[in-house]
Parts: structure tokens; sequence; C-alpha cells
């Protein structure tokens, strides 16, 4: 059974995921962040894979990017450090990027080596669902890789039950139509949410973009099984002369710890 369900299975509330991107602030701190965020109460860690035209990004994780990109982070470099830190991380790890550079890597090759390095669970926010059906599910399913999908407030229902029917994992719900990092107002979005919920999907749903603090993290899990962190953790590593320090702080002002 892939990580995620085995999460999904002893918790499915109050589940905090935390994205980072890697290669940044330096090249190598991909172990250090890792071993911090499951050491102060992560539950899901989420990879970002630096490209130099992430659409839906806002300007802390383009900058985040574009920083990583120039201290030298390739997906061949994350690989390698990830399967480094393969055995001290339990929990599952998810990588998220943009297709165009997964295909030039090699699309099969990419799944096998993410296997290999211990991710569980793949998020490409431009790959098409009919992309995904006709070519490339049965290579993440083969090498036993979740993969996520994303929807909006703007998503119909008919594509929701597409999605959760095709899904695995659990399903990534937007808070807004907006890019990574506005401050998204969360009570203005529980209509969304509440139609989401009434829709007993069989996938678990993290709610993500906006969510920046304990107050935004509980009003998502009121929802959801739980949410998704990243402009803010950016944001908290930026001049970090610790990440440990700042990481330990930045997830018990999430979680109240």
């Amino acid at each position: 059974m892939n990580a995620i369900q085995k999460l999904f299975e002893k918790k499915n509330k109050n589940i905090l995921s935390i994205y980072f991107t890697a290669g940044f602030p330096q090249l190598n701190d991909t172990e250090i962040i890792l071993n911090a965020l499951q050491s102060h109460g992560a539950d899901i860690i989420e990879i970002g894979m630096p490209y130099s035209d992430p659409l839906a990004d806002g300007p802390v994780i383009q900058s985040s990017s574009m920083k990583a990109l120039q201290n030298g982070m390739t997906i061949k470099k994350l690989f390698e450090q990830l399967a480094n830190a393969k055995n001290e991380i339990k929990i599952p790890l998810i990588l998220m990027g943009y297709l165009n550079p997964v295909l030039q890597y090699g699309f099969t090759k990419f799944c096998l080596d993410a296997k290999n390095a211990g991710i569980s669970g793949i998020i490409l926010p431009d790959l098409p669902i009919s992309e995904y059906e006709n070519e490339y599910q049965k290579i993440l399913e083969g090498h036993g890789l979740n993969f996520i999908f994303l929807i909006t407030p703007e998503t119909s229902e008919e594509r929701i039950r597409k999605i959760d029917s095709i899904s695995s994992g659990f399903i990534y719900a937007v808070s807004s139509s907006s890019i990574t990092g506005k401050n998204t107002d969360m009570k203005a979005q529980e209509n969304y949410f509440r139609r989401i919920e009434n829709m007993k999907l069989k996938n678990n749903i993290l709610i993500g973009f906006g969510i920046r603090d304990h107050q935004t993290f509980q009003q998502a899990c009121q929802h959801a099984a739980g949410a998704i962190i990243g402009t803010a953790y950016i944001k908290a590593l930026e001049n970090a002369e610790s990440i440990d320090l700042a990481t330990k702080r930045f997830c018990s002002s999430i979680l109240k710890s």
C-alpha cells in the first residue's frame, strides 16, 4: 500500500502538508528540510521541482524556483538528494512540478527514479486528464505512484467526479482561482468547501493556496482532511539562520503545539 493511503488510514483530520522548493535556500538543503519537517509535525511533504515558467505560482515561490535553478538544482540532482534521505524519512513525499521538465527527463525514467527515491505521489498541474488516462496513468500506477489532481471553485461537479474516479492519494482543492501566496479569505470560500464535502467523494481532500497560519489551517481543516502550506513556509526559510529552528517555530505556529 502506498504511504499516502497508509497515512489516511491512520489519520484523516488535521493533516499538515508542507511545500518547499528543492534547492532553496541552498542547493544541498533538501535533506535538512525534509528531516526538520518530519521532526516538527508535518504529515506530508510536497517537494517543488523548480521550473523557469511556473504558471500557478505566486512571486514568492517563483523567486524560490529561480534561486534554486541558479543554485544548480535539477531533477537528477534532486533524486540523488532524495536517495540519500530515503532511509531517514518515513512520512509521504510528493513531487510537484510541471510536465515539460518531466518529459525532457523521460516520463518512465522519472517514475522509476521517483519510486526508488521514496516518492509516494506526483502533482503535475498542467497534465490534462485525457493525456493522463491515455498515456501516463498505467506508467504511474505501475511504479506505485499516486497522482494528485487539482480542483478549483470553478471546477464543475462533473469534472470533480471524473477526477475523483481516476485519482489516487487525495484531491488538491485550490481555495481560489488565484496564484499561490494570495491571502485568500477562507470564510468567503465556505460554500465551495461545503459543496465538495457534500459530494461525498471517495478521495480525501486537502485544501491549498492561501493557508498561512493557525487560523486559516483550522478553517481549512473544518471542511477537509487537512491543508497544504507553501508560500508561508518558503518565507520562513528565506533568511533563516537555522532551518531546523525556523521549521520548528513555523510548524508550532500552525499547529499551536
